[in-house]
């Protein structure tokens, strides 16, 4: 079971499935993951398994690295899509995050003028006052909502300390539609339980919060890498389409990742 981690503060670009052609800001270490989820199904291990030996990155580190890059980009001619927090864990985690949103803002304003600045994040930490209003100055906050059964996110999402799905789904409706949902959708067992979340059960609940957000773009996608445990499955191509046709027959926008 191969992992993936990523290179630290900054690595790419890469060609993501949802935004194309992608720089990556990674506030987490090189050596492995932080995060407040465990997620079964994550390219980067499970949290345990992955432990780190190094700090966060500091924030003027992140700052010389991405303006380097951008430099470099700019100068061979290169575009960007976006400029995207990701990496090995929940970027909103680093105690510096809002201070280096505004660096990257202002460094994307200079140097990759066309490139949204995106951040994916599993919200945890929306309830914070001050991650809430960073990530309303990023272009694209990709907020995670794999489901409304407190059960499954449990079971499968594994939050990590307290987690209360109502309170984050109301914050997450304080975006006034400044946002992207971004679900996974998958299928197999983990632990001898099923972890399909393409039945009626889950997606009817989930597709009706998903109407009180009213996101800017709904984003569903399945395992794309080798996950922790080889009984987790990918959702079909029919299926994922299912679930984006009512989506957009609920009036918002949808994409598809396979």
């Amino acid at each position: 079971m191969p992992t993936i981690l990523f290179p630290s503060p900054v690595f790419g670009p890469i060609h993501s499935r949802r935004l194309g052609t992608s720089l990556g800001v990674n506030l987490l270490p090189a050596d492995g993951k932080v995060c407040s989820f465990d997620c079964i199904y994550c390219e980067c291990g499970l949290n345990m398994s992955h432990r780190p030996h190094t700090k966060l990155p500091a924030r003027k580190d992140v700052r010389t690295a991405l303006e380097k890059k951008l430099k470099n980009l700019a100068d061979k001619g290169m575009k960007l899509n976006a400029i995207t927090f990701a990496g090995n864990g929940e970027p909103t985690g680093h105690p510096e995050f809002p201070a280096i949103v505004d660096d990257v803002v202002a460094l994307r304003d200079r140097l990759a003028p066309a490139a949204e600045i995106c951040v994916l994040t599993n919200a945890t930490h929306i309830i914070k006052p001050e991650i809430f209003e960073a990530l309303r100055r990023v272009d694209n906050p990709l907020l995670k909502l794999d489901t409304v059964d407190v059960e499954y996110i449990r079971r499968v999402d594994r939050p990590q300390n307290r987690y209360d799905l109502d309170e984050l789904v109301e914050k997450m409706r304080a975006f006034h539609g400044r946002c992207t949902i971004q679900t996974m959708f998958l299928k197999g067992t983990w632990q001898g339980e099923s972890v399909d979340n393409t039945t009626e059960r889950y997606v009817l609940p989930w597709l009706q919060t998903i109407k009180t957000i009213n996101p800017m773009l709904v984003t569903i996608y399945t395992i794309d890498r080798d996950t922790p445990d080889e009984s987790l499955e990918k959702a079909t191509h029919e299926e994922l389409d299912a679930i984006a046709e009512r989506v957009r027959n609920a009036g918002l926008k949808c994409s598809v990742s396979y």
